[in-house]
């Protein structure tokens, strides 16, 4: 059925209800999971009194945060008796996801349903572009209430 299935990560719960879904259909398929975290520098400052020095974290620190969060996510598959792999990738989720998925020849994308809802929903959310824009099938688990 499927053989690799892409999970999108950021630590957060709605992204860890994502990463359980994947490692249970995982199991019944005997699939490979793919972890996928997207980072980005940001984009710009808030205005600042001119005594306040800002400290922007180098992108080698922000892609270094988005490994420990793969590195977490991965041990949870792995304790599952699972294959994993990780991706860290620049740019935003959606994108990384979606790279991925057509890097890996995915058979499957799961991703959290966070931002399915409200403004969010209208402006563009990574479940709704990865949907929009998957090139497989996609699994939207609902993770908020």
């Amino acid at each position: 059925m499927y053989s690799k299935i892409v999970v999108g990560t950021d630590g957060s719960d709605t992204a860890s209800g994502a990463v359980s879904q994947a490692i249970k259909l995982a199991t019944l398929c005997g699939a490979t999971v793919h972890l996928v975290s997207g980072y980005k520098m940001a984009s710009g400052m808030t205005a600042m009194a001119p005594e306040t020095v800002a400290y922007m974290p180098s992108e080698a620190e922000v892609r270094k945060t988005a490994e420990t969060v793969l590195e977490r996510a991965a041990a949870q598959v792995r304790n599952a008796g699972l294959n994993v792999e990780t991706h860290a990738c620049p740019g935003n989720g959606a994108e990384a996801i979606i790279q991925v998925a057509e890097g890996q020849s995915a058979d499957l994308i799961v991703v959290g349903s966070r931002g399915m809802a409200g403004a969010r929903r209208l402006l563009g959310s990574v479940p709704n572009n990865v949907a929009h824009h998957a090139p497989c099938a996609v699994l939207i688990v609902q993770t908020s209430s």
